[in-house]
């Protein structure tokens, strides 16, 4: 394909067709409110990637409870005291022109107590002396994320992005490793994806016929099994229970290294699904536009921009503009990303990526 696909309309299997392939990636930046309310630091953020021609803008991850937060100064949606920042959110997304989604987000395990989060494990064994969710807390746990995503229709968003990657709460419970339920939420694969379905089938119901969901899925670590993350993938792929799947890949180019898969792409295991009218699209690297169609020749439907949209807001503009387009070479100064418009704080969350910011520099 050319880099003109790029910019092709992706109908979607509910709401409004997205006017191009490119999403911004659901990006933590720790510039909220204390308590979880959108500041004006989150505002000039999403004002500016709304006009950078994605189109889908996703809010970084959303606590849906007070006790899931993961990062200081995360943004909230477990309150109707939210709703306030995120309807202006919504708004200047709409008003850029894209589709707009609240990535939601439970941290689990990994809930921070020195944040006044409250670690919830699937597990008695994953965290000392902290016993793991009873049956009636998994159940208010999937509420939460359902009200949540209520929230986000209120505040008049287009979807939500169900966060089910990196060892959080729903990625935690399929994994064998972190999930050794004796209840319907642990043991066999459809019992640890019991939740993440749940989660699925309540907001489809709970919210109206044009509201959009996507599910953010990772596979490395946190003892996932490949071969089973491809078998959930391909029964939810063939129920429709989603508009799209976000593939979270460190690399997209990366090479699966052992099991059934050995030799094949990480991207291909998923592409090569039957997906009936879901879309799938991959995030890991994408720093040029030559990479982004090639993304679309390697079976996606679309490509979600992460890191090159911190360093350039307008990524998509950049690449209409520019056909050979490629990222500014990381690390960058503290100054480039100033004066690129990001504030002190998402530039201090930014320090702690490897390789992102010179370190240093001020």
């Amino acid at each position: 394909m050319s880099i003109a696909d790029l910019f092709k309309q992706l109908p979607l299997l509910h709401g409004a067709a997205m006017r191009n392939r490119f999403m911004l990636a659901p990006l933590t930046n720790q510039q909220s409110e204390l308590d979880g309310s959108a500041s004006k630091f989150d505002l000039d953020w999403i004002e500016q990637v709304a006009g950078g021609g994605y189109a889908l803008v996703h809010t970084c991850a959303t606590t849906v409870e007070a006790g899931g937060i993961a990062f200081a100064r995360q943004l909230g949606i477990h309150s109707d005291a939210h709703l306030a920042g995120l309807t202006q959110m919504a708004t200047a997304i709409r008003e850029g022109g894209g589709l707009s989604s609240v990535q939601l987000h439970h941290a689990g395990h990994r809930a921070n107590p020195r944040l006044g989060g409250i670690p919830a494990p699937a597990s008695a064994s994953t965290l000392p002396g902290i016993p793991a969710l009873t049956t009636n807390e998994v159940v208010r746990i999937r509420d939460s994320f359902i009200a949540a995503a209520q929230r986000a229709e209120r505040a008049g968003f287009d979807g939500v992005a169900i966060h089910g990657a990196f060892g959080w709460v729903l990625s935690e419970f399929m994994s064998p490793l972190l999930n050794d339920r004796t209840d319907a939420y642990g043991g066999s694969l459809e019992n640890r994806a019991r939740l993440t379905l749940e989660v699925m089938e309540g907001i489809r119901r709970a919210c109206g016929p044009d509201f959009q969901i996507g599910w953010r899925l990772s596979v490395e670590r946190y003892g996932l099994r490949l071969e089973e993350l491809r078998d959930i993938t391909a029964h939810i792929l063939d129920r429709e229970m989603i508009d799209y799947l976000d593939l979270a890949l460190w690399d997209s180019a990366q090479v699966v290294r052992e099991g059934a898969f050995a030799g094949k792409t990480m991207l291909s295991v998923f592409t090569d699904i039957p997906r009936k009218g879901v879309r799938i699209g991959a995030a890991g690297r994408v720093m040029s536009a030559v990479r982004a169609a090639q993304l679309l020749d390697e079976g996606c439907d679309f490509v979600l921009i992460g890191r090159a949209g911190i360093l350039q807001r307008d990524f998509p503009r950049q690449v209409m503009a520019n056909p050979a387009y490629d990222s500014p070479r990381t690390p960058v100064t503290a100054q480039f990303l100033r004066e690129g418009g990001l504030s002190e704080q998402f530039i201090h969350h930014m320090r702690g990526w490897p390789d992102f910011v010179m370190p240093d520099s001020v």
